[in-house]
């Protein structure tokens, strides 16, 4: 059994620890939180026995091999970095880092500190469904690009809209905020994955009046093809997401929550994409770092981490040439 510690006590917190408990792999040891009031009334129900309020007595007295790091964006950098000097495993909510020099850097200390393990919580391409799509869009002949859509309003908006301040982290710049650095991220995993890295990128924001992103239009460039991203946080969309091929489609009803995935072949008939799939989309991912995890040094599973490792670089370096394309700076931009 893993033993866990957590960093961010919130609703996504919840889910992966459902997940958890479904996985049957771990077991919560420890929270950390900015009080410990929050730390031991989020704990306790999950049966955690050990809370801190101070990051640095969280990783030198806490009993746990693995820490789950939820934290707003702008601070997952300065976290992971205690966690890798402390030699943890780690799973870090998406988006990995603000830019690629973090990046960067972290990868530099990972191989100062070869006992530790990173993983991005990019969930959607750990699941059945998604591999299984995978593979048949490997089949497809031809690729056209595709249109991936991931839109959902989020009820933390309506306080931006009532001028409620402060407004929430995921709404500004300080904690490295916006659509795309949220569900955008599951969009831009979407099609790099399926596609590599674009030649070129162009983003086309809709700012909030917090100095964000609240949704926008992202354009990828390959050769002979482009991807179009639509993505947002103030708006509810019902389109799917389409891979297109010549007279054939694949079609994802949700690129990062998915439930159902069809191909359409070119005599536009349906067929569905059977692959089991749990309710809650984190249990893939937590079986698969499990299995990292509990082997880190087995010749396959490393290169499972290799891979998984060199698509979250990928991943970051087309979420900052977004930003970077749209003039839009975080302050971790400019202060490392």
């Amino acid at each position: 059994m893993l033993k866990l510690g957590i960093i961010g006590t919130h609703i996504i917190t919840d889910q992966m620890l459902d997940a958890a408990k479904t996985t049957g792999r771990y077991q919560l040891t420890t929270v950390y939180s900015r009080t410990m009031q929050r730390a031991e009334e989020f704990g306790k129900p999950y049966g955690a026995t050990a809370f801190y309020d101070r990051l640095e007595d969280f990783f030198d007295e806490g009993d746990f091999d693995v820490v789950y790091i939820a934290s707003p964006n702008s601070l997952h950098y300065e976290q992971v970095r205690l966690a890798i000097e402390n030699d943890k495993f780690i799973i870090l909510e998406k988006p990995a880092f603000v830019n690629p020099e973090e990046f960067s850097q972290i990868e530099s200390l990972l191989q100062a500190h070869p006992k530790a393990r990173l993983v991005e919580a990019a969930r959607h391409i750990h699941t059945g469904l998604f591999k299984a799509a995978q593979k048949q869009f490997a089949k497809m002949k031809h690729h056209q690009g595709a249109t991936i859509t991931v839109m959902k309003y989020s009820s933390r908006y309506d306080k931006v809209l009532a001028d409620e301040k402060p407004y929430p982290n995921i709404f500004t710049k300080e904690f490295a905020g916006g659509a795309l650095m949220d569900l955008g991220v599951y969009a831009v995993y979407g099609a790099v994955t399926m596609y590599g890295m674009p030649n070129s990128v162009v983003y086309f924001p809709t700012m909030a009046k917090t100095g964000v992103d609240a949704k926008g239009v992202a354009i990828l460039t390959y050769d002979g093809f482009s991807v179009t991203l639509n993505i947002g946080k103030t708006a509810n969309s019902h389109l799917v997401s389409e891979f297109y091929g010549l007279k054939d489609t694949l079609v994802f009803d949700s690129i990062f929550d998915t439930t159902k995935v069809t191909y359409f072949d070119e005599n536009k008939e349906a067929h569905a994409i059977e692959a089991p799939y749990f309710e809650n989309s984190m249990v893939d991912e937590l079986n698969d770092f499990a299995d990292l995890f509990e082997a880190p040094d087995d010749t396959e599973q490393l290169k499972l981490y290799k891979r998984w490792q060199a698509l979250s670089r990928e991943v970051n370096a087309v979420m900052y040439d977004l930003r970077q394309s749209a003039d839009f700076v975080f302050p971790a931009d400019t202060n490392r």
